[in-house]
């Protein structure tokens, strides 16, 4: 299982910063609202500054054959551009002009997957700055985990991810193609607990344990996504670890709510991330 690496730098990244300038040549400072953006396997999400989330499901029957999203990764850009605008219509929003966009990525999305999804909120958006965050790490955020180390999973539709953070960092991150999505029965919850677990122990015990993520597991796993809606699974996934195993308020829109903070605080330092 791949290692992702502990992002460098700030933890924000961006791309495209535009600077503003007011109808004279004086150089102005302009705040635009921030935008938050969660582009999941099972739903996409958006979230205008204090606004409620808006929310369109992409994991129906019809989205089986041609999806948008797949275990984690934008595959048909046009079809979500499509989505989001409609999305966007149907709840009578409008798109303030250059805003900052704030989007949540997997752990482990290579560059070829940051410039689809670039594209795609540049159609939708054409944002004077566009930053991401890592799922795992806005998760934690907006469940409002605490400093220290931390281990948090992610249990999503079609992609799980476990990480170690530190100090509201990812320090490692595990991910594995299953989700709630997959789940049919006992049994397949029981695959998704033992694949968590192993992740875990591959984080605490492997042979490039994080030092403090055994101390961590042992004061609990942080879960978030739709798999911390599923007692059942927390109860095995516990059951397996021996470790406590606490579900975050708002699991479903955790990583939306911490990517939404996340854009709130870089519109108030515009010099973040540039």
């Amino acid at each position: 299982m791949p290692v992702a690496q502990a992002p460098t730098g700030h933890p924000l990244d961006t791309a495209g910063a535009v600077s503003a300038r007011t109808g004279s040549d004086a150089p102005a400072t302009i705040r635009p609202s921030p935008i938050a953006v969660d582009l999941g396997s099972g739903q996409l999400r958006i979230r205008l500054g204090g606004h409620e989330p808006l929310t369109t499901l992409v994991a129906d029957r019809s989205a089986r054959r041609h999806p948008l999203v797949r275990r984690g990764r934008l595959i048909d850009g046009r079809g979500c551009v499509t989505a989001l605008s409609q999305l966007l219509r149907q709840h009578r929003v409008g798109v303030p002009a250059r805003p900052l966009v704030v989007v949540c990525r997997p752990l482990l999305a290579t560059t070829a997957d940051q410039d689809t999804t670039r594209r795609v909120l540049d159609a939708v958006f054409a944002p004077a700055r566009l930053l991401f965050i890592d799922t795992v790490r806005a998760a934690a955020i907006g469940a409002g985990a605490g400093a220290g180390t931390l281990l948090v999973a992610d249990v999503g539709a079609q992609l799980t991810e476990v990480a170690v953070l530190r100090d509201s960092q990812v320090v490692a991150g595990r991910r594995a193609n299953l989700g709630t999505g997959d789940l049919a029965d006992r049994a397949t919850v029981d695959v998704l607990a033992d694949r968590l677990a192993r992740l875990l122990r591959d984080l605490t015990h492997g042979p490039q344990a994080v030092p403090g993520a055994t101390a961590a597991l042992a004061r609990g796993l942080v879960l978030v996504g739709d798999g911390a809606t599923r007692p059942d699974l927390r109860d095995r996934l516990a059951a397996m670890t021996g470790a406590p195993v606490h579900r975050a308020a708002g699991p479903r829109t955790a990583a939306l709510t911490g990517a939404s903070l996340a854009a709130a605080a870089a519109a108030r330092h515009p010099a973040v991330g540039d």
